[in-house]
């Protein structure tokens, strides 16, 4: 994945949640790693679940990575 990854988790909303995307298209607000995989796998990444700590595959953009709390 020359130069960056096709999926990004965005920082955490005012009111809780990331925003998911993949390629730049928007799956959906994302409230725990189950909603992440459940989005990835509709956009048909079987294999999402083995993804989510894959820096290759995904870039947890602002605050830590697997925390869904509202900034």
């Amino acid at each position: 994945m020359a130069g960056s990854t096709p999926i990004v988790v965005y920082p955490p909303s005012p009111t809780g949640g990331r925003r998911v995307t993949v390629r730049g298209h928007i799956l959906g607000l994302a409230h725990s790693d189950r909603d992440v995989v459940e989005f990835l796998r509709r956009a048909g990444l079987s294999d999402a679940e083995q993804l989510l700590d894959d820096p290759a595959w995904v870039t947890w953009r602002g605050g830590r990575a697997h925390h869904y709390e509202a900034a």
